[in-house]
């Protein structure tokens, strides 16, 4: 176990790479720059801010002393917030996100593992007909589309909710249901695939025979038996809602990440789109390593070599 995780986190310097080369290319490969304004500035002010920021030099200069700042642990400045870097910024906003997408998890979990579980356990019947209603009706709506509709019901008809912000619980309810509603439908559709499958299986027919009582056969193997394919989309799904919140976050003015990331593209900050875009490669590539160590940990068969 031990080696295989230092092989993958080892893997992720050439990841790390990959993608900053990309952003980077891709970046420079759109028309535009930093000090593009509505109100030009004078050409001497943007040749003295491109000496500053060392964007007068050719662009594999430029990557190199990125990669060389990036070794360093150093994310670059920021042309946007010019008296912070970007790792400061992007610091100032992750609490806000892993915030809004923890809640939205534990949202989305509860919601899909309920009733996929309860649509497999009484399949045909009444619930297992409205949780695949609600799995296909939230698997087809997105997000930003789900906000729009909460913000137009509770808060500019019934006036119950804030229309955005961030501070206060009331604030939390519609980002959050927006941005969970299809995680869970879809955990929901994989949770009564994964659980009706197992139940088909001869083992959980011999332990009925057995005379073993329904909570016995669910709880010892049923639902250890089903997780294997759960968890396989619960990492996935955890990086999407904390790296996928970007349209919310700008919906309801929620000053996370996200956020930073969608206002650095619109003014071509390059350090904070960079910045941004590794830090979400890297919450994804560990959270989908933390995934496949919880496999040997359900599954006592798995081993890593």
């Amino acid at each position: 176990m031990g080696r295989y995780l230092a092989f993958r986190l080892a893997w992720l310097v050439p990841v790390l790479f990959g993608v900053a080369l990309i952003t980077f290319v891709l970046m420079h490969t759109v028309p535009g720059g930093p000090w593009d304004r509505d109100k030009q500035l004078a050409p001497q002010v943007v040749q003295n801010l491109n000496r500053r920021y060392g964007l007068d030099r050719p662009l594999y200069a430029q990557f190199g002393r990125y990669l060389w700042g990036l070794v360093r642990g150093d994310l670059g400045p920021t042309y946007t917030y010019q008296d912070r870097d970007v790792m400061v910024v992007i610091a100032s906003g992750l609490p806000v996100t892993a915030t809004l997408g923890g809640l939205a998890f534990l949202l989305a979990l509860a919601v899909g593992f309920t009733l996929g579980f309860a649509a497999a356990v009484a399949q045909n019947s009444w619930v297992d007909y409205v949780s695949v209603l609600f799995a296909t009706l939230f698997a087809s709506i997105p997000a930003f589309v789900l906000g729009i509709l909460l913000v137009i019901v509770f808060s500019v008809t019934l006036h119950w909710l804030p229309t955005s912000g961030w501070g206060t619980p009331a604030k939390l309810v519609m980002p959050v249901v927006a941005l969970a509603a299809l995680p869970a439908a879809y955990i929901a559709r994989v949770v009564r695939a994964s659980v009706l499958e197992v139940l088909r299986q001869d083992y959980v027919r011999t332990a009925r025979a057995k005379g073993l009582t329904e909570q016995a056969i669910y709880g010892r193997h049923v639902l250890k038996n089903a997780l294997i394919p759960i968890l396989s989309i619960l990492g996935p799904e955890l990086a999407f809602l904390i790296t996928g919140s970007f349209i919310i976050e700008q919906l309801f003015s929620i000053p996370g990440v996200g956020r930073l990331f969608v206002q650095g593209v619109f003014q071509r900050d390059y350090g904070l789109i960079m910045g941004s875009v590794l830090f979400y490669t890297l919450v994804i590539a560990l959270l989908n390593l933390l995934v496949d160590m919880l496999y040997a940990v359900v599954d006592p068969r798995v081993r890593y070599a």
